[in-house]
């Protein structure tokens, strides 16, 4: 059994057996966890294109997107107004679901303190927004997303927008930001522990 196959099992409240074969244990000998189940918002933060993504998960059932958005804000319009527009955006996926978490992807290393601090306010616009609805906030580095969901911490933008797809059995293709936000809330969901 794959990575993959393992995860999806999980996600689907199947027992997942291990290498050894023991059943409800999972390949490093972890008692199998009760898969999650719930609405997860997963957000990918950037102040001029914010990917939010609606995932409904259940046992036994794939993963449903509900909605996903990228929130646009050219650059002609000032940092605060971007603020702004995300807190608004998620403010909205919170009050649209009955959203038990939200998921963020972390910023990963970048040399320039200036893209630094305006992805750190991104990402406060949205947290504040979750915040005052009191729901509960998880963040994940880039690349615990990728291996979550992917099976591989370096995969390309595109594989993780066909893989994320995929596990959602979605028609459409997804934005770029929309598929990275889908894939957070993915995240969450496989490596979640209640």
């Amino acid at each position: 059994m794959t990575v993959r196959q393992m995860w999806k099992a999980k996600l689907e409240g199947r027992t997942v057996p291990s290498a050894e074969g023991a059943g409800a244990t999972l390949a490093l000998g972890r008692p199998a966890r009760l898969a999650f189940a719930g609405v997860v918002l997963g957000i990918d933060p950037s102040l001029r294109g914010t990917g939010l993504a609606l995932v409904d998960f259940a046992p036994g059932r794939t993963p449903v997107l509900l909605r996903c958005q990228t929130v646009r804000v050219p650059a002609k319009l000032t940092m605060a107004f971007a603020l702004g527009e995300i807190h608004r955006a998620v403010t909205g996926f919170l009050a649209a679901a009955d959203v038990r978490h939200v998921a963020l992807e972390q910023t990963i290393f970048v040399q320039n303190f200036q893209i630094a601090q305006i992805l750190g306010a991104a990402r406060g616009a949205a947290i504040a927004a979750a915040a005052l609805v009191g729901k509960e906030v998880f963040e994940y580095p880039p690349l615990r997303v990728k291996q979550a969901v992917v099976g591989a911490g370096r995969a390309s933008k595109e594989q993780m927008a066909r893989t994320v797809m995929a596990m959602l059995g979605h028609g459409r293709p997804l934005a770029t930001d929309e598929a990275d936000a889908a894939g957070v809330a993915l995240c969450h969901a496989f490596t979640w522990r209640g």
